[in-house]
């Protein structure tokens, strides 16, 4: 999906004002450039000792796209034939926009170094017709058919994480209540910068308007994700992991937070919640730091430090 250097990033268009045909349009244009080569000075270049390619997962009802990062073969790459890699289950933010390829950056990196099988969900994304409980429904599905196909996939099903950032750790949030409804043992939960409540409440957290505005346009952009996320009529506390009515008995969880984020009270909140709830957490806020900072290596100081604590968190609950 790689494009040449010549490829430029869209203007921000008017999310108040946003057709569906706008929407599709932005969206294309977005991508494209999230995916090339000219992106990668802001994105961060792939690690080399990891393996990248697309692949589909065949569901009953459709085809999901993953990107899929591999390691380098090891000099035991036969007890790691045998055993299994650990599996961590990648979701990327955006929601209505967004590729698993603007993630290159971290999946390669944790694949290469942890190492391990990361498997970036290519979910569906927001629009009229295609609400926030699709892509969590794919979030769901890659995870549950790469643990049930464990040995086509070389992984060792014991060590599952999911990671995701923004609404992508909302949909990783509600994976892991529905791993555990399952039955199915995930060893850690990573979560950046989440949004955690599609509510009502959505924009009452003190955050979101502290940040509203600065540094970025955040309020219009999370009200159309809002709109595009639960439709008239559907239930917002079932996509909002917030409100989920038992938050006990799930996998340890770091919560990453930068403080210059309007979402930053919901990562804030969620943690409290997880730890009422008897649930392990680590809260990590990063002073200063926007939204979406760890896919923004070249220009935010503060994202390697994020995911260098990722990669030791995860590399402590996979041990063997």
């Amino acid at each position: 999906m790689g494009e040449s250097t010549t490829v430029t990033r869209p203007p921000e268009p008017d999310f108040s004002a946003m057709t569906t045909e706008e929407l599709f349009a932005y969206r294309d244009a977005e991508n494209r450039f999230r995916a090339s080569g000219a992106a990668r000075a802001v994105l961060g270049e792939p690690h080399p000792g990891a393996a990248i390619d697309w692949q589909e997962i065949t569901l009953a009802d459709r085809d999901l796209p993953v990107r899929v990062y591999r390691p380098a073969p090891a000099g035991d790459g036969e007890a790691t034939a045998r055993t299994g890699l650990p599996l961590v289950i990648h979701v990327h933010g955006g929601g209505f926009v967004g590729t698993a390829a603007q993630c290159d950056w971290t999946s390669s990196h944790l694949a290469a170094r942890l190492p391990a099988l990361v498997v970036s969900v290519e979910h569906r994304l927001l629009a009229p017709g295609s609400p926030l409980a699709d892509a969590v429904d794919d979030g769901w599905d890659a995870l549950r058919h790469v643990v049930r196909n464990a040995a086509r996939w070389g992984v060792d099903p014991a060590r599952t994480a999911v990671f995701g950032e923004s609404c992508g750790a909302l949909i990783c949030a509600l994976t892991a209540v529905r791993a555990r409804e399952a039955g199915l043992e995930l060893k850690a939960q990573v979560l950046v910068n989440p949004v955690t409540d599609v509510t009502d409440t959505m924009f009452d957290h003190a955050s979101m308007t502290e940040y509203a505005y600065s540094p970025t346009r955040a309020l219009p952009l999370l009200r159309f994700f809002r709109r595009l996320a639960v439709p008239r009529g559907a239930d917002a506390r079932a996509v909002s992991p917030l409100y989920a009515d038992d938050l006990s008995g799930l996998p340890p969880a770091l919560v990453v937070v930068p403080t210059r984020d309007a979402v930053a009270d919901h990562g804030r909140s969620f943690a409290d919640r997880l730890r009422a709830a008897g649930t392990p957490v680590r809260l990590s806020e990063y002073p200063g730091a926007p939204h979406a900072f760890l896919t923004l290596p070249g220009v935010e100081p503060q994202a390697e430090a994020a995911q260098a604590e990722i990669l030791a968190f995860l590399r402590t609950a996979l041990a063997k």
